[in-house]
């Protein structure tokens, strides 16, 4: 049972370690204003559910012109994709 819980409880802390992207740090005079990043990716299709800033990066939960579960990290200057997850 001991077994078990540990290796439970280990997959739930390296799941939880994934789940953040590594976006570059820019100063924020030099990123793009998240009003500007929202409209270009609704303009791209994305039905934007939650827009956040998260550490460095933009992040989406959101659902794709094909109607999936995403969830996307972005660039906050180039809004270049850092790491996307797609249901």
């Amino acid at each position: 049972m001991l077994k078990i819980l540990a290796v439970t409880l280990a997959l739930g802390f390296s799941g939880a370690a994934f789940a953040k992207a590594d976006c570059t740090a820019h100063p924020k005079n030099e990123r793009m204003k998240e009003s500007d990043a929202k409209a270009k990716l609704e303009a791209e299709g994305y039905k934007i559910r939650k827009f956040k800033v998260d550490g460095n990066c933009y992040e989406i939960y959101s659902h794709n012109k094909e109607g999936k579960k995403v969830e996307i990290y972005y660039d906050t200057k180039t809004l270049a994709v850092v790491k996307s997850e797609i249901e």
